[in-house]
């Protein structure tokens, strides 16, 4: 498996697994073969409503913790700093972990100030190992590094054939 380094030191794997569109009642399935088939990266979101199939792949898959690199995302109505702190909280207890690997804000909607100040806190608190944002025009992202006390590690954009620009992909930094 290849990684990326981000720019606190941790190890991203270059490919992951996406559960988008995946029904809730079978992203464990979907996760647990993934994992099967050497997948270390396991990308959901708190919006896809499969947080918990995903866990659960994770937890019982007997691949060690530390091996499984899992990436969520805050959804644009958590965005302010009270409701994205309840969301990581949210995820963490849905998932039944004790970490989330990268977490991202969604979009760059409503109070992402805010909210990013929740995600500095939780990644100070131990409960997030990297932070970055998803789907960030340039100018979005570069107001959150002009008032971030930590930058984001990772710009996460969508593209591919239907999209005007290609597959999702990580902006790693």
């Amino acid at each position: 498996m290849e990684y990326r380094e981000l720019s606190n030191g941790v190890r991203m794997p270059v490919i992951g697994y996406g559960v988008f569109q995946i029904p809730p009642e079978r992203t464990e399935r979907c996760v647990r073969d993934a994992l099967e088939v050497g997948y270390r990266l396991i990308d959901t979101a708190q919006a896809y409503g499969n947080e918990p199939g995903v866990g659960k792949a994770i937890r019982e898959s007997g691949i060690d913790r530390g091996e499984v690199f899992v990436t969520s995302k805050v959804w644009v109505s958590n965005m302010n700093y009270e409701r994205a702190k309840d969301s990581i909280d949210a995820s963490l207890e849905t998932m039944g972990l004790d970490h989330i690997d990268l977490m991202l804000l969604h979009q760059a909607y409503g109070d992402y100030h805010g909210a990013w100040r929740a995600l500095e806190e939780a990644y100070h608190d131990g409960k997030l190992r990297a932070i970055g944002v998803s789907n960030f025009y340039p100018v979005r992202l570069m107001d959150m590094c002009a008032f971030a006390e930590i930058p984001p590690m990772v710009n996460q954009v969508e593209t591919h054939v239907f999209c005007e620009s290609g597959c999702v992909r990580f902006h790693v930094g």
